[in-house]
């Protein structure tokens, strides 16, 4: 598992590289239990880790470049907004 995260979080660095190690970190874990807690709770079928990597991809490909202008107010994601990060 964490070898498919340091996949994704270099994806999304290379993509954005306005975001912060750490930034993209919590991007990817939280694109992946996102995905995984939506799935379940719509009652579909696990279909496996290779899935879920899958679909994070795309959309680190697709809403990546525009991740470091997300402002949330869901205390989950709000502390990305804070730029004190060491940058990669």
């Amino acid at each position: 598992m964490e070898d498919r995260f340091e996949r994704l979080t270099d994806q999304l660095l290379n993509i954005n590289p306005k975001l912060t190690y750490g930034q993209a970190r919590t991007w990817v874990e939280g694109l992946w239990e996102d995905f995984e807690t939506t799935r379940a709770k719509a009652g579909r079928p696990y279909r496996g880790q290779d899935t879920t990597e899958q679909i994070v991809s795309k959309w680190l490909n697709q809403y990546g470049p525009f991740l470091d202008q997300y402002s949330s107010k869901k205390d989950k994601f709000a502390h990305l907004n804070k730029d004190d990060h060491t940058k990669h």
